[in-house]
């Protein structure tokens, strides 16, 4: 497997707990993204854990080997139409989800994640690890 993967938090939790499957389809990726939406679900889960200052660490630290994209005005738009069109469908997602789905369109990435939620975004590459 080649090609530019956006990681979802469902994924970075995984690779956090070892999992195999994640591990190998990473070491088999050209390029590896993260959002910037990501890290923010992760640092609100360890302020919810009660390891916080050990999850925190290992966030930064993950965050600070990884390129982290973040939101602009061109993610802004495509967030825009990705909502009117799953509002218009009947078909809501979680709003995260939303954002992290814009930039991976933004940047022409596979979105590599375990919700099924996301099969509901036209035109947005996804694979599950």
């Amino acid at each position: 497997m080649n090609g530019k993967y956006l990681l979802d938090t469902n994924i970075i939790i995984a690779l956090f707990a070892d999992d195999t499957a994640v591990k190998g389809n990473l070491g088999k990726a050209d390029e590896v993204f993260v959002s910037s939406i990501a890290v923010g679900e992760l640092c609100f889960g360890a302020r919810k854990s009660a390891r916080v200052k050990e999850n925190l660490k290992r966030i930064d630290e993950f965050a600070a080997n990884n390129v982290v994209l973040g939101c602009d005005t061109e993610t802004a738009r495509r967030y825009g139409e990705i909502k009117n069109t799953l509002r218009i469908k009947g078909r809501p997602i979680p709003e995260n989800g939303i954002w992290i789905a814009a930039i991976a369109l933004q940047h022409v990435l596979t979105l590599t994640t375990r919700d099924t939620h996301f099969s509901e975004i036209e035109n947005l590459k996804m694979t599950t690890w």
